[in-house]
């Protein structure tokens, strides 16, 4: 069995040189916010929708020669004479999406904790140059999706005391996010902002955060497990999150993509149980934001294959994702961490990676 040490040294041997050049070939970032001139500012080609379509199609397995049909709403969807569930009846994104077209592959945790993912485990340098080498291991198992480097901050955390506010939760200051973008800035990367609302809601924590999800290269991920709806203590019980609070974070991102001239948003929402999201079937992407459902649970590869099959396939949303765990999945009784060859043959593939 591979252990921690292992991969973590394969990881830097195969990094140092990828961490020095960088990744400016593999990520498209010429857009500018509102506050730049409007001669300035990027304007993308049209999206090819022939390719969105054949990508979407990869994604689930499906051949390419399966029949595709279109509504007058612009979604792509596969013919009604297939009893498929993926890929999904969905909205097209705005021209300069994301996704399908390339894969993220995000290093989670906190800077304050050791315990909490890979950012705050080792120094800087060395994390970087690790994310760096993972990236291109994405890239060269698939070569026809780049995969592209992302910092995955907890900007706001839950925690067991109730705090000032009551809310069992703790904002990180803007210094520790700005911290994140300065990462993300080195390798050409992209930040996802990750919000534990504890006793929150979305309503109160998102509009403070505004002034950085107004930068394209900044997106955000929200966590039911830490969503105590019923009173319980963030780490008592699991949270959950319903589709009308997932819409709730769509379309306020989709309002600051509109205002500011973005290209699409990415949400992404962590979940490992049925109960973590009610309702799937009522959550909304929409052109300026791509939806990725991201299966958090670890354990043995058969632990999380079975979970992906019975959380995640059978409740589509749009796209998909996984978290693997350098720790939890490598120690026993787990059986080692998926390979992004393991990853990419699970029905539909995983558009978004997290590394804990």
């Amino acid at each position: 069995m591979t252990t921690k040490i292992q991969v973590v040294g394969a990881v830097i041997a195969v990094g140092a040189l990828i961490y020095t050049f960088g990744f400016s070939s593999l990520v498209a970032t010429e857009y500018r916010s509102a506050t730049a001139d409007a001669e300035g500012r990027f304007i993308p080609p049209e999206l090819d929708k022939a390719d969105y379509n054949s990508r979407m199609l990869a994604l689930a397995h499906v051949a390419s020669s399966t029949p595709v049909s279109f509504t007058a709403t612009t979604s792509v969807k596969i013919a009604t004479t297939t009893s498929l569930r993926w890929p999904v009846s969905r909205v097209y994104p705005n021209a300069g999406a994301l996704l399908p077209f390339k894969r993220i592959v995000a290093y989670y945790g906190n800077f304050y904790s050791k315990g909490m993912g890979v950012l705050g485990e080792y120094p800087t340098d060395q994390m970087l140059m690790m994310l760096a080498s993972t990236t291109a291991l994405w890239t060269a198992a698939d070569p026809t999706t780049p995969a592209v480097p992302a910092i995955h901050y907890i900007a706001v955390v839950a925690q067991a005391d109730a705090g000032k506010e009551g809310n069992y939760i703790l904002r990180m200051p803007d210094d520790q996010i700005e911290h994140a973008l300065d990462l993300a800035s080195r390798i050409h990367g992209i930040v996802f902002l990750d919000v534990q609302v504890g006793k929150s809601t979305l309503q109160h924590e998102l509009p403070m955060l505004e002034h950085y999800l107004k930068m394209p290269q900044v997106h955000l991920a929200i966590d039911p497990e830490f969503s105590m709806k019923f009173g319980d203590r963030p780490g008592t019980v699991i949270g959950t999150f319903d589709a009308a609070d997932i819409n709730y974070a769509a379309g306020y991102l989709a309002g600051i993509v509109r205002d500011n001239h973005l290209p699409p948003k990415v949400l992404i929402v962590h979940r490992f149980t049925q109960a973590m999201v009610t309702h799937y079937e009522n959550i909304q992407p929409l052109p300026e934001v791509q939806i990725v459902i991201d299966m958090d649970g670890f354990g043995s590869k058969e632990k999380k294959y079975g979970t992906y099959s019975r959380v995640i396939f059978p409740e589509p949303v749009q796209f998909t994702g996984i978290k693997l765990f350098y720790k939890n999945d490598t120690r026993p009784p787990a059986n080692g961490l998926l390979s992004p060859e393991e990853v990419l043959k699970i029905t539909p593939a995983p558009i978004y990676i997290q590394y804990q």
